[in-house]
Order: structure tokens, then sequence, then C-alpha cells
């Protein structure tokens, strides 16, 4: 039995005799041409020739429900577009949820004998079936639901899933993260939450504000100096390769509350701010899943943890500070504080780490939810290569980019008489002057920013996510290290 959200799942030699019970859902994959991809033995030919008489007469393209004398059951077609497409499936997984959500529907038999079809259908229906435990006193809690899928290909389409159940628990861990309010999810127990990877083999180092003040990340720091919560920079390891390959990393914003500092944020525009640590969320998700999968890939996660908040010790528009990579700074606007966070942990994963590659994802500019909106991230990236793999996984899973241009025209607008740079542009081309800044903090090694604004959290639910945390990014990175081979890279 395997256990995810409310739904336990097991999977079972196809039985010879019906389940009558009232509450049974049996769902038959329908290819178009008059036949079940595959059915049940005891399905009457009668009963089957209603079925698909009626989802032909219909001209269903979306799962649809029959109510029949024997029994309930889900038709789900698979139209030209669906067959082979894993993101097409996928999102078909995620209506067959949609169909059966109730809990009226506690018994859901699946009949598929086909791997590439039960992994990609039921990966798509268990985040769909997502839900964040709130903290309502009242119990709104949901009835489990029994998931049984018939084959007699059981064995094969376990195995496959459970690989898949990694990925599924990653992208759960980066939403619930990002759900959690910031008086429950500070910087000091968001690095609590990250011991938890301990049990998967991935090695958790987190460094406090003395080893931080120590190795000289001075601007991390200056952002949460206003708070009363500590700030925290967390590693996470997981060597899963050869030990003479490069490490894959992953760096993460992690402002766990984000009030804007003294250049404060409307009420309006703050009561989101629990959010803002959506990079954050998105990595840690991520090691998650690499390491639940045994990814024979070595891959390093990096978030830093600050809060940044308004106090007589917080840093002022105008100050000037030293980042890590001994480059100075003039912060003309407290609020453009994550690409602060971000250069730091850069500049030290070059130094230290010498990765592969880095990338890099924060909730960095409301501008690109003006660029964007809440369809596609934001990519930017000193390497066409990476870039190139990037916006291919993206197509793939459905965590679509649109890399977006880093001219030297954009650059000379962060220029500032009494520092290095300053921490914002001038009007306009907002997400691109960020990106600008954080690419001044790397050298040469490859490198991508994401900026996930306006795809970390959702007004509306989509084929496979409620509305709220979408986890955006796990799959997209996961499909991306999975598949990630070095010697086309070079």
């Amino acid at each position: 039995m395997i256990k995810i959200s409310n739904l336990n799942i097991q999977f079972n030699k196809k039985i010879s005799k019906q389940d009558l019970k009232n509450n049974v859902v049996n769902v038959l994959l329908f290819n178009g041409s008059k036949s079940f991809l595959t059915k049940p033995s005891w399905l009457k030919s009668t009963l089957e020739k209603f079925l698909i008489d009626n989802s032909v007469y219909k001209k269903i393209k979306k799962p649809y429900l029959f109510d029949t004398y024997e029994g309930q059951f889900l038709i789900v077609p698979l139209i030209k577009t669906t067959e082979y497409n894993s993101l097409k499936l996928e999102n078909l997984g995620g209506s067959i949820f949609d169909k059966i959500s109730s809990d009226i529907y506690s018994n859901i038999n699946f009949f598929i004998d086909n791997d590439f079809y039960s992994s990609n259908l039921l990966r798509g229906f268990c985040l769909k079936a997502y839900k964040f435990q709130n903290y309502k006193s009242e119990n709104d809690k949901r009835k489990n639901k029994m998931i049984s899928i018939f084959s007699d290909n059981y064995i094969n389409l376990k195995s496959s899933f459970e690989i898949d159940m990694g990925l599924i628990e990653g992208i759960y861990f980066a939403r619930d993260l990002v759900w959690k309010p910031a008086n429950i999810l500070n910087p000091k127990t968001f690095s609590e939450e990250c011991k938890k990877l301990k049990k998967f083999g991935v090695k958790i180092k987190i460094l406090n504000e003395r080893d931080l003040k120590k190795i000289g990340m001075t601007s991390l720091l200056a952002v949460g100096q206003g708070s009363a919560q500590d700030s925290y920079v967390v590693t996470m390891e997981w060597s899963g390769g050869k030990k003479n390959e490069k490490p894959l990393t992953v760096i993460g914003k992690g402002v766990c509350f984000d009030s804007g500092g003294l250049s404060l944020k409307p009420s309006k525009s703050m009561e989101d701010m629990k959010w803002d640590m959506g990079g954050a969320a998105t990595v840690s998700g991520l090691i998650e899943a690499v390491s639940r999968a045994k990814l024979k890939k070595n891959v390093i996660g990096i978030i830093g943890l600050v809060e940044n908040m308004p106090d007589g010790n917080a840093q002022r528009p105008g100050d000037v500070i030293k980042s890590f990579s001994g480059k100075t700074i003039e912060v003309l606007n407290t609020d453009a504080e994550g690409r602060l966070v971000l250069a730091d942990l850069l500049s030290w994963a070059e130094k230290t780490i010498k990765p592969e590659f880095m990338i890099n994802l924060a909730t960095l500019t409301g501008a690109m939810i003006i660029s964007l909106g809440k369809v596609r991230a934001g990519l930017f990236s000193n390497s066409n290569k990476l870039a190139k793999k990037m916006e291919e996984c993206g197509e793939r899973t459905g965590d679509k980019v649109w890399t977006m241009p880093l001219d030297d025209e954009y650059d000379e607008l962060i220029n500032t008489e009494i520092a290095d740079m300053k921490n914002i542009g001038s009007i306009g081309a907002g997400s691109i002057t960020a990106a600008c800044f954080l690419k001044r903090h790397v050298n040469k090694t490859p490198w991508a920013h994401l900026d996930i604004a306006g795809v970390t959290w959702l007004n509306t639910p989509t084929y496979t996510s409620p509305s709220g945390a979408s986890g955006w990014g796990v799959k997209m990175l996961f499909e991306l290290i999975k598949n990630f081979d070095y010697k086309s890279f070079k």
C-alpha cells in the first residue's frame, strides 16, 4: 500500500469478479476507435457496447462518468494528442481526480496494462489530489480514497510509480513550505524542515549568523539585520554521481517574510509575502525528489533564509554594503532585497563548490508578473546551452519558461556614482536589471536565473495543481538533472 495525501494506492492482478460496492468508480481508458485499451474480464459485452456507443455518441473529450445498472464507470478518452505525450497524460490524470474528488467516491479502480499511461496518469492524479493541511479548528479533513490499479502488468506498474513517488513527494514538500505562514515558517524553522531530508541520504549543513559573518556574506546579512529572527544558509548535498563529476547546483531565495524593510510595502502587497521564500521551497522540494529517486547525479541545493523587517537596526535606503564577491552595492530600495541574498550565495557557491552549473530561483520582481503573468517564469542566462536545455525541460514538464534579454544597455542602468552597483535600475525593465545585478556576481560558471514571482502562487487551479502553492520548478529541474549529460554540455 502506498499512501499519499488522502489516497491509499495499491497495485493488483486483475480480478475476475466485479466490485459491487455503491461507491466504486471503474476507470476505463477509451482509445476512440470503439474499444477500451484494457478492460476487466467481468465486463459484459452488452455493458461494454453501451459504454462505447454512448462515448462515441457524446463525442467525449474529457473524463465522463456513466452511472449504469452495473455500477459507475469513468470513461477517459485518449485522443490522438494524448497518446505517448507525457504532459497531456499527466494533465488528463489531474482531470480524472477532479471528476471523482468528492468524498462520495471512496473506491477508484483503474484498469491499465500500459506502463507509460499508468505512470503519467497517476502522477497527474496524485498532484491534483494535494491539499494543504490547514490550521482550522474544526475538522475539515477529506475522507481517504482507496485507489486500486488492476493489471496483468501490475508489478512493473508499481515499480514505475514508486520512482514517480519521489517527484510527487518533492512537489508536495515545496507546496507545504510555501503555504506555511511566516509566524510558523521563519528562517530557523525552515532550516529545521530541511533536516527531514537526512533520512533520504542528504547531507545537511546549516550556517548561522556567526558562520556567515566569518565567511563574509554581508549582503545577505544586511537584509535580515532589521528582524528579530536570525538569518541562515542551508546547504543540502546529494552525492549520487561519480566522485569526479562536478555538482549541479541549485540556489533559492528564502525571504520568509518580506515587509519591504524601511522601503515599506503597502498593506495589500504585504499580505502575500509569506511566499517570498518560494525559490527556497522549490530547491528543498527538488532535493527531496532527487534523493528519493536516488538519481545518479551530484546535486547541491543552497538556500538563504532571512526575514526583511523594519526596525532601528534595519538597513537604510542609501546604505553602501559589500558583498561576498568584494563588490560594493548602494542599497537604494530595501524592498529589492532578494538579489542581495542571492548575490552572496552565487559568489560563494561558485568559489567554494565550483559547480558544473548554477541555477537560482527567486520570487524576485513584480515586474515579471506584469511581463509573463502566471503561465511562464522568466529565464535569464549567460549560457545558451543551459538555457536551451531548461526551455526543453520546461515544455516537456509544463513548468514553462521564457528567455529574457541581458543586453549591456540594461546592465548599465545599475551603475552608480558611489559604489560598484546599485540594487535597482531606473524606471522600466525591472526584472532585467535585477537579473543583470545577479549576473555581476557570477564569473565564468554557466548560470541561469529563474524569476518565479508569477508562478509560485496560483489564484486559480490548473490541471495538476489546486489554487495556492504550485510547487513550480521541481518537475522541470528534476527532468533537467535526471537527463543531464556532462559530455554534451562541454
